[in-house]
């Protein structure tokens, strides 16, 4: 793959990726037009990456439709697709990751320890192979936005990190791989989250800047959900990842919930 890049640059292309677990749905694919309208070659990269994962997490169930995942990037007019193997990405005796210190503290960092470090690691691999000028990302995972884009910044790759808005579901659910995981009557709770997310919105917009009374207003949806559990519901500065009390400038409002056993993330930016 890298030489393969390596000749595209060469040659003058503008390159542009989108690394991906697979089981793609709306929001990667708009995350490929996107590439496809500011690049000359798009590259997909298709990899469930086992070490942002924990040793109770979803690795071995984590859904995977290759085929399916390659006819719908076809139709976003994608030039390559990179789909490796463990084995080709972390070779025996791999032992050299990556880390951002301080943006994979909080929120999923606190409570799936190590995954970041997963990310960084893979996601450097990845820009190391793909040799991009682009890359895209969703701002779902706001987190592991943030933290890629320290890690391009500090390590001097010289690429430029895409943020795409969140994609939702008719009702308002955030698309998520993981979506596929909940029954019907999980399904209709997990929204939730969204209606936390619109309850401290305008909540804000009413002119409440108080952090504690945003949080709860959040909470309380999910808290009123009878399959729900609460990992965290957090605001925090959007740039820095740092808790704040009131909302004076930019701020993340983040969230993950369980829904059963599914784990659900979403966010929303509050901007007083």
């Amino acid at each position: 793959m890298r030489k393969r890049a390596e000749d595209l640059r060469r040659d003058g292309k503008v390159i542009a990726v989108v690394p991906t677990m697979g089981y793609l749905h709306d929001g990667h694919l708009s995350l490929l037009r996107a590439a496809r309208s500011r690049s000359d070659v798009v590259v997909l990269t298709l990899f469930v990456n086992p070490t942002q994962f924990g040793p109770s997490e979803d690795l071995s169930r984590y859904p995977r439709d290759e085929d399916g995942d390659l006819a719908k990037a076809r139709s976003c007019g994608v030039d390559l697709a990179f789909c490796p193997d463990a084995g080709a990405m972390y070779p025996p005796g791999s032992q050299t990751f990556v880390e951002v210190r301080e943006l994979q503290r909080p929120l999923c960092g606190e409570s799936r320890p190590g995954h970041f470090v997963g990310v960084a690691t893979v996601v450097t691999k990845l820009f190391h192979l793909t040799r991009p000028h682009l890359a895209f990302f969703g701002e779902k995972d706001f987190q592991q936005l943030a933290v890629i884009r320290r890690m391009t910044r500090d390590l001097d790759f010289g690429i430029e990190i895409v943020g795409m808005p969140i994609v939702r579901e008719p009702d308002g659910l955030a698309m998520s791989s993981r979506n596929v995981y909940l029954s019907p009557e999980e399904r209709a709770q997990a929204l939730c989250l969204v209606r936390g997310l619109d309850a401290a919105e305008t909540l804000l917009r009413a002119g409440e800047r108080d952090a504690g009374a945003l949080l709860g207003a959040a909470r309380a949806p999910c808290e009123a959900a009878p399959s729900a559990r609460i990992d965290y519901v957090a605001l925090l500065d959007a740039e820095e990842l740092t808790e704040i009390e009131r909302v004076e400038r930019p701020a993340v409002l983040a969230m993950a919930v369980f829904v059963g056993k599914t784990r659900l993330i979403d966010n929303r930016v509050l901007r007083p």
